[in-house]
């Protein structure tokens, strides 16, 4: 449902208090405009106080402040037949007289005045006095095919030379996530860089949503540099994994011919062993924008602020998709689960929420999970429905030891590479993790150059294996039970 058909039926309800959560005025004006037909819509904003809604001219008045204002509709028949709008009042919203003033006018409309309290403003602070009169809404973001026609109708009003459909697609989903506003501001820009809009402006796109992903200040967009060929072995998951990057690529045609919308894949298993290279390379092979989200950025200190922040990354990812949704150390961040006390239920019920986004979600927002010890997982987010696929991955093999070792010397000494005996090194780190193999290498090199030599050999890889405690050595038996269980489980098994 539309943010305009829903202002309606509020309004046509009698909710008292709307608090519309938006920078966007001039569509919003446009909005109400036609909403207030037959009723007075008095606008008070921050900057100019009281002004005309249409012109936007200051009122003359005894006093611009917001308090002085409310006081003249404290009264039943001041109050009746009108929309007051308020606009960024949250400087004030919290002091005493604000907070009773538009309570007042809140239980009058209750007790039957025809009238509506509307507060738009970019941040939404709710004083605890008011929660029970108000209502949140956020405006809605564009759809693609709105996007579109926002693209037409800029490049026709600019007289520009149009684009092919087919660049215009990519355009309208790269778009996603963005206000009108901003998707105007960047038509602009990458016109006036060379006077058409081609595909190389798409950058500006990625550029701009990162800014939009920085200043929400819940996700993190992560830059893409590792790709598959930076994994070492984990067959099984690439190519479940290049299955479903086709479907991303085709969406839409995917849908047509009855595939469903992929949800996501959960990767368990030992530290160091190529679970958060997974999420990156994953992004990389679907090209998409990479969004990490931390599950402890979103526990505020307000009652319902964790909830909202949840609601408002999920939202996010979604807008922006299609994406990945990257959450790491998925067992940490709904510990507590079930348990009493406040961080505890405040847990369970982002718990509760992220399960239902998961399960109904139909947006192209890919969700990958990584844990190390599935076990301390609820049952309920592992049945089958919420992922796609639930893989582990275990301590490599030879030959997948091998493929690290040579991924990695590659990457630092690529001269090297040919000198050095990468059979015999795989078969001496039985028991090594991924994360234990580039440190070895790592070692060798730094070694070869603190000493001075032209080149780095296997006796300097070696020296580095012998004084490095592996991952079997340090974890043992609680390694093995972990694998036990995994197999136990029966979840894929992410190496051949």
């Amino acid at each position: 449902m539309g943010l305009k058909r829903k202002i309606n039926q509020y309004i046509d309800a009698g909710f008292p208090v709307l608090y519309i959560n938006s920078f966007e005025d001039d569509k919003l004006d446009v909005m109400l405009k036609e909403l207030g037909e037959g009723k007075d819509i008095v606008e008070w904003n921050a900057a100019k106080g009281l002004v005309d809604f249409e012109t936007k001219t200051p009122q003359l008045v005894l006093s611009d402040d917001l308090s002085s204002v409310l006081n003249l509709f404290l009264d039943r028949d001041e109050l009746e037949r009108k929309i007051i709008v308020l606009k960024d009042i949250q400087s004030c919203i919290n002091t005493p007289e604000i907070v009773a003033k538009i309570r007042t006018m809140a239980n009058l409309i209750n007790q039957g005045t025809d009238a509506t309290v509307i507060i738009i403003s970019a941040i939404v602070i709710i004083p605890p006095e008011l929660e029970k009169f108000v209502t949140v809404l956020e405006m809605d973001y564009l759809t693609v095919k709105e996007i579109k026609a926002l693209i037409i109708r800029f490049i026709e009003e600019n007289q520009f030379t149009a684009i092919k459909d087919t660049l215009l697609d990519e355009f309208a989903l790269a778009f996603k996530g963005l206000s009108e506003f901003e998707i105007c501001n960047l038509l602009a820009l990458a016109y006036s860089d060379d006077g058409e809009l081609t595909r190389k402006d798409l950058g500006l796109i990625f550029e701009q949503k990162q800014q939009t992903i920085k200043k929400a200040g819940i996700l993190d967009m992560i830059p893409l540099k590792e790709s598959m060929e930076d994994i070492g072995g984990l067959d099984n998951l690439k190519a479940w994994l290049k299955k479903k990057a086709k479907v991303f690529h085709n969406i839409q045609a995917a849908e047509r011919f009855g595939v469903d919308m992929p949800k996501g894949v959960l990767v368990a298993g030992v530290p160091g062993c190529g679970k958060s290279l997974s999420a990156k390379a994953i992004a990389h092979l679907f090209e998409v924008p990479l969004l990490r989200l931390d599950m402890g950025r979103l526990m505020g200190k307000y009652v319902g602020e964790s909830e909202a922040n949840m609601r408002r990354a999920i939202s996010l990812a979604e807008a922006i998709s299609p994406c990945i949704l990257w959450i790491d150390e998925l067992e940490k961040a709904f510990a507590g689960i079930g348990n009493s006390g406040g961080s505890a239920e405040v847990t369970t019920r982002l718990f509760g929420y992220f399960l239902t986004w998961l399960q109904e979600k139909s947006s192209p927002t890919f969700v990958v999970a990584t844990a190390n010890d599935i076990t301390k997982l609820p049952p309920e987010l592992i049945r089958k429905g919420r992922f796609d696929e639930i893989f582990y991955i275990g301590l490599p093999k030879q030959a997948e030891r091998r493929r690290i070792f040579e991924i990695h010397i590659k990457k630092r000494r690529p001269m090297d590479l040919k000198n050095i005996n990468i059979d015999g090194l795989a078969r001496e780190t039985d028991g090594f993790s991924g994360a234990d193999i580039e440190g070895v290498v790592k070692d060798g090199i730094e070694s070869a150059f603190a000493e001075d030599r032209a080149g780095v050999t296997t006796a300097d890889i070696q020296q580095a294996i012998e004084e490095t405690n592996s991952l079997m050595e340090l974890m043992g038996d609680s390694l093995q039970t972990l694998m036990k269980e995994y197999e136990k489980r029966k979840y894929k098994n992410a190496a051949l």
